[in-house]
């Protein structure tokens, strides 16, 4: 139980990297924590939003390994929000306060729809440079919960709890998977009725992306083939949605590939990043790019 919790790799990040608190609302409770790591000269970063189980820790091991080869990543946890429109408000005005013009963002579950609607709701005055989504969805009906979205903030925390540990895998599963499930459910374990439940409305609201205001944006999808909370048809309508996004199929790694297959994971965001090398939007200290990469990069927009 809880083996990434007592990892080294995990108390390595907990000791290094420090958890800031940002208000960027009029309301003093809406507190945004985040982990903004690698060098601050770099002014595209990568951004990591959570699923609803998850807080700002579940990308530690994204935020290692970028950051060791020259990233500057931020991994964040939402304040309580109950609507898509203030989400994305509040999420300019701490891209603002943090003094960032455009930034990559990677989502996972949730996190990669309110990416997606971030990124057109700043369509105008565009904000995501890029995106990679993973697990993620562009239609909440898929979730059949639209008509419940409005009763959340009624419902105990254990209740709430319960409906999500209702989407964690059941069954065997590998030792990796096995310990990414029990670290996002002490993560959930965490959240108080208040995140949980403005998280799920957020989820369940009825609303879905606009693509023909996105269609300027860099998109990788990451999913898996094993089982996850996503259907096939929420996959399918993301390959519909975006025909020229890059695919990365990992074979296993269920609801949290992130955790349970970092390193492939890993290696999907560096390649969606290189593309960016060489450019103002490299979201890499230039020092730590070698000239062969960059030429690879520049080859790589030619063939895009």
């Amino acid at each position: 139980m809880d083996e990434i919790k007592v990892s080294p790799d995990y108390n390595w990040f907990r000791s290094t990297v420090p958890l800031k608190r940002i208000i960027v609302d009029d309301d003093d409770s809406k507190v945004w924590s985040l982990y903004d790591a690698g060098p601050k000269s770099v002014r595209c970063p990568i951004i990591f939003l959570p699923p609803v189980s998850g807080t700002a820790e579940v990308f530690f091991q994204q935020v290692l390994a970028l950051t060791g080869w020259g990233y500057r990543v931020i991994s964040l946890q939402y304040p309580v929000y109950w609507d898509l429109m203030e989400f994305c408000d509040g999420f300019r005005k701490l891209l603002d306060h943090l003094q960032l013009d455009k930034v990559h963002l990677f989502g996972a579950s949730l996190g990669g729809f309110l990416a997606q609607k971030f990124a057109e709701y700043t369509h105008k005055s565009p904000r995501v440079h890029s995106l990679i989504l993973c697990n993620s969805f562009s239609d909440t009906s898929i979730f059949n919960q639209t008509w419940t979205a409005n009763s959340f903030w009624l419902m105990p925390a254990f209740l709430l709890k319960k409906i999500v540990l209702g989407n964690f895998a059941k069954g065997p599963v590998d030792p990796k998977m096995a310990d990414a499930i029990d670290f996002m459910v002490d993560r959930l374990e965490s959240l108080n009725q208040s995140e949980l439940a403005s998280r799920l409305t957020l989820n369940c609201q009825n609303s879905y992306v606009e693509p023909h205001k996105i269609k300027d944006v860099a998109v990788t999808i990451i999913d898996v083939f094993d089982q996850s909370a996503l259907s096939l048809e929420a996959k399918e309508e993301m390959y519909k949605l975006y025909p020229n996004a890059r695919r990365a199929h990992l074979k296993t790694g269920g609801n949290f590939p992130y955790l349970c297959r970092s390193a492939e994971v890993n290696l999907y965001i560096q390649i969606h990043m290189r593309q960016f090398h060489g450019t103002r939007y490299a979201a890499i200290n230039p020092a730590m790019v070698s000239a062969e990469e960059l030429e690879m990069s520049s080859n790589q927009d030619s063939e895009d």
